[in-house]
């Protein structure tokens, strides 16, 4: 887990290397262990190392192998790497390291671009080719690990977070308008290619690009997952659904303790993060750390769930970490969260993890989460409604369930120079419901939301803010070959018991009655939901300092009605649309976006 930067040059000219090294000190949080630059002709790579697999110096990176003319910047995990470097070398393939990024490396020499779809894991990928020139990017099917690119007619820039470019210089800065809408429509939601920022884009999930040394590029999608009925399994009960999906989780939680050195668990105290350490103990792991966080009440809002992570810790003998948080480190949370956001992302729960990971990070570097479970199976309570709606509405259906608001009402906040001409958002979601591969309007609506919104809202929220402090957070919920069969399952029992169903009786007898048939709950940071104080005074003074008034985002009087009464107005899903508002001015201003 680390971060990669890079850049290649079109024009006869040699890369920038103060450039490269703004890109990668701006990333020195994702790897703390170590960092290197490797320049040659119209190409520069550089690497901040988090130390996971072969923790000498042959594992470091940027990985030169000169007898295959490649090299490489990695970030992630391969989880399958010693069965892939097993075969390599019964191809002839010799290694000097132990490490996963040569064994990525050489599946590149072998497969060529194919070579994505034997890696299990997670990963973003920069490969050169040392004869041609070419240049190959590659991002993991759930889009897990980021890649941002801003790439010119001159030369093509890439890191693994979007600040880093901007350190770079020469970047478009200016807003995309179409971008904003989707942010204060989708949720905060700006799915791929786009970003907040006209001059930089991220690499789709589940996508290779090849750049030819002329800067002409070609991207191929090498993975989509399916959520229709499976004909082999049209016999398949209930019962043999559960059973196949905990043998799949079994798998994909086990995956992910490869490692040398320990593995932790974020334990919410939820069904999904609680099965994960119950699978982990049911697999021998003895004395495995857990940790949990808590956060004073406000508004009448509780602010922990200790109470049901501490029933599990029990449960399962875990050394368990009850991480309370102090009211007084809240505010500085909130500017190290914005501060470690690649883009803007209006959950609460981005100052949890930033905090959670901070105090985590002290005691191991890898951990796993929960997180994902609920998108891949339902467990939300946007997905009800849309059953039985025919698959012809089913778009618009989904968003006045889901969208923060429609386009009407987007007018009333965005100054008019700010609205695009044409509703961005409801077009995705119609195209995205009306593409073949999903069976129910409930099937599309899960499709849209494990491969578009899980990846640029909960997953970009974990991977930022834990690489905040150095942290990698693996995610078994979104195992690619879990994913696939969980799109196989009717949507008819994902929906049962509240959401989950699947999940929550097949995790009968594993986990805790308690923690099954609780109330769903959240990652809750009271003092956010409902701004008072030195938060309600935060968000003001972005929103009036001169930098925003001369941006003009948003209608004065809009945000005059907003600070008078900052805790009545509500997004669809519930979000303070004050916070929503004064997030992205934060994260403009942190940026020195004028």
């Amino acid at each position: 887990m680390c971060g990669l930067a890079g850049e290649l040059r079109f024009d006869g000219r040699l890369p920038d290397p103060a450039a490269t090294a703004r890109m990668s000190a701006c990333q020195a949080h994702r790897g703390p262990d170590g960092d290197g630059l490797w320049a040659r002709g119209p190409v520069s790579l550089a690497h901040r190392r988090l130390a996971i697999i072969d923790l000498s110096t042959s594992g470091s990176q940027p990985m030169v192998d000169a007898e295959l003319g490649l090299s490489i910047a990695y970030n992630g995990m391969v989880y399958n790497y010693e069965a892939l470097r097993d075969e390599l070398r019964a191809k002839g393939y010799r290694f000097f390291s132990t490490s996963d990024t040569e064994v990525v490396l050489k599946a590149y020499a072998e497969w060529g671009t194919a070579f994505v779809e034997r890696l299990l894991g997670m990963f973003a990928i920069a490969i050169w080719e040392h004869r041609s020139g070419r240049l190959v990017l590659a991002r993991d099917r759930l889009g897990i690990k980021p890649l941002y690119v801003d790439h010119t007619r001159d030369r093509v820039r890439f890191a693994s977070t979007l600040p880093a470019l901007v350190a770079a210089g020469g970047v478009d800065t200016s807003i995309d308008v179409e971008a904003l809408a989707s942010y204060m429509t989708f949720h905060s939601v700006v799915p791929a290619p786009r970003t907040i920022l006209t001059g930089v884009q991220k690499l789709p999930p589940a996508t290779v690009r090849v750049i030819e040394p002329d800067g002409e590029s070609r991207d191929h999608v090498y993975w989509e997952p399916s959520f229709t009925r499976d004909p082999d399994r049209a016999d398949w009960s209930s019962r043999d659904w559960e059973e196949a999906l905990i043998a799949q989780l079994r798998t994909a939680v086990e995956r992910r303790m490869v490692s040398d050195v320990p593995v932790g668990v974020l334990l919410s105290g939820g069904i999904d993060s609680s099965l994960v350490v119950a699978l982990l103990a049911e697999a021998g792991q003895r004395d495995l750390a857990t940790y949990s966080i808590g956060f004073d009440s406000a508004g009448g809002e509780s602010g922990d769930e200790f109470e049901y992570s501490s029933i599990v810790a029990r449960e399962f003998g875990t050394d368990h970490h009850r991480i309370p948080i102090p009211q007084d480190r809240l505010l500085p949370g909130i500017d190290g969260a914005i501060r470690a956001m690649s883009e803007p992302m209006v959950s609460h729960d981005c100052v949890a993890f930033y905090l959670l990971s901070e105090e985590v990070s002290k005691t191991i570097s890898v951990v796993q989460s929960g997180q994902g479970a609920d998108e891949v199976l339902g467990g939300y309570d946007w997905y009800p409604p849309l059953a039985g709606i025919p698959r012809a509405r089913a778009g618009e259906a989904y968003a006045s369930v889901f969208f923060d608001r429609r386009w009407r009402e987007l007018a009333r906040l965005l100054r008019p120079e700010w609205m695009p001409d044409v509703d961005t958002p409801s077009l995705l979601v119609d195209e995205q419901f009306a593409r073949p591969g999903a069976e129910t309007s409930v099937d599309a609506a899960l499709r849209m939301d494990t491969t578009v919104m899980l990846v640029d809202d909960p997953v970009k929220r974990v991977d930022n803010m834990t690489m905040a402090w150095g942290l990698e957070a693996r995610v078994p919920f979104l195992d690619h070959e879990f994913v696939e069969l969980a799109g196989r399952i009717p949507p008819e029992l994902k929906l049962q018991d509240g959401g989950k169903g699947v999940l929550k009786r097949a995790a009968r007898g594993i986990v805790p009655d308690a923690v099954i048939d609780r109330t769903k709950g959240y990652f809750p940071v009271p003092a956010i939901r409902q701004l008072e104080g030195p938060f309600l005074a935060r968000v003001k003074a972005a929103l009036l300092d001169p930098v925003a008034i001369d941006r003009g985002l948003f209608h004065p009087a809009a945000v005059e009605s907003l600070l008078a009464d900052p805790n009545t107005n509500r997004t669809t899903l519930g979000s303070n649309v004050l916070w929503q508002l004064g997030l992205i001015e934060m994260w403009l201003q942190e940026q020195g976006i004028a």
